[in-house]
């Protein structure tokens, strides 16, 4: 009997390749030939080895990394790196700027100050309710980074364009938009994202670091809050998560060999996000809570007139199986995750969905 599925716009953990699915379906009792499920099998063995290599070559061939980079499976989410960064990169008396768009930004800036460090909130967009991305940031030109999150998910808020911060390097929380458009990697001293949202399940943060920047490491952290601890040891300095780490490796297979590239998926990604914001901007009975040049392809936010038709609307969609659209708990209102795994058919229904809606209650 076919497994039923509804169109998953949840904002993580969010939804996965029905083909990766599959896969890990196919493959879970008898990993490879080994008679064991992969979440059985040692992360010393050449099974695993095997996959952790090759979800770090198709990092690279996605991203275009060079052999200036590390890409790096750390535990703990996104939220450790959050204190790593400042423990590992700010020494006393050195100073990062951060940009502050929304919850994740503001939770990276309260890490460093709870850590002491030196930091300098250099542009913000809370005046508005996060609604957009700042401009003309006065970075300075004595901080060691300059920390941005790239992609805001409960403000539905994306940099189009990543700022040029003189010579500090960008650190970017990716968190919900890694993988899904193409970007020059040559400015960022790191980037990081929880998988939970673009990329593979919850477990484990994909950390994409350049080389030099782990000469700044201190000697004297705990053994696990380094950077240097996971690249020394390809991530297998202590059991990694492996299952989410083989999942990341499936989806990463995906994106290259099915979709065909980070080009040819950030097409989809903006055919998708258009498809929502032609409806938002269609009449006044939608209403998107970001500014036009600052909207998110991967979280489509809006309001109704009325939280009653807000409640009504993310009931009657799942009852049209469109799971996952009531907005984050500490804004209301809705919102349509629509990362990569979230196909064209399930915009169009949703779209389908929100026009009739409109026509029975506007």
């Amino acid at each position: 009997m076919k497994t039923k599925r509804i169109h998953n716009f949840n904002a993580g953990p969010a939804a996965l390749p029905l083909e990766v699915l599959e896969e890990v379906q196919e493959t879970f009792l008898n990993f490879s030939g080994s008679g064991m499920s992969i979440t059985e099998i040692s992360h010393r063995s050449k099974w695993f080895e095997d996959v952790i290599n090759d979800a770090v070559a198709r990092t690279q061939r996605l991203l275009n990394l060079n052999d200036r980079y590390h890409v790096l499976f750390i535990q703990g989410g996104a939220s450790l790196q959050f204190c790593m960064i400042p423990m590992n990169f700010l020494k006393d008396g050195e100073s990062a700027d951060y940009v502050n768009t929304g919850t994740w930004s503001t939770k990276a800036i309260k890490e460093a100050k709870i850590l002491g460090k030196k930091f300098n909130v250099v542009a913000s967009s809370e005046d508005d309710g996060f609604s957009y991305i700042p401009k003309n940031i006065p970075f300075n030109a004595d901080a060691v980074f300059c920390h941005i999150t790239s992609n805001n998910t409960i403000k539905g808020t994306q940099w189009e364009r990543f700022p040029d911060t003189g010579k500090a390097l960008l650190i970017a929380d990716m968190s919900s938009d890694i993988m899904s458009r193409r970007f020059d990697v040559n400015p960022f001293g790191l980037i990081y994202a929880g998988a939970q949202k673009n990329i593979g399940p919850a477990g484990v943060c994909m950390v994409i670091v350049r080389k030099d920047m782990l000469e700044k490491v201190p000697g004297n952290l705990p053994s696990m809050l380094k950077y240097t601890t996971y690249a020394e040891s390809n991530s297998l300095y202590n059991t990694p998560p492996c299952f989410s780490v083989y999942v990341i490796q499936l989806v990463l297979k995906w994106l290259e060999e099915k979709i065909g590239g980070l080009a040819k998926m950030e097409a989809i990604n903006q055919k998708k996000a258009k498809l929502l914001y032609d409806v938002l901007d269609a009449g006044g009975f939608y209403r998107g809570t970001a500014r036009p040049g600052s909207r998110s392809m991967m979280n489509v936010t809006f309001r109704l007139p009325s939280e009653d038709l807000e409640a009504r609307f993310v009931k009657e969609a799942l009852e049209n199986d469109l799971g996952g659209l009531k907005g984050h708990r500490s804004v209301g209102g809705c919102r349509a995750s629509i990362y990569n795994a979230t196909g064209i058919d399930g915009i169009e229904a949703l779209v389908d969905f929100m026009k009739v809606f409109e026509k029975k209650n506007g």
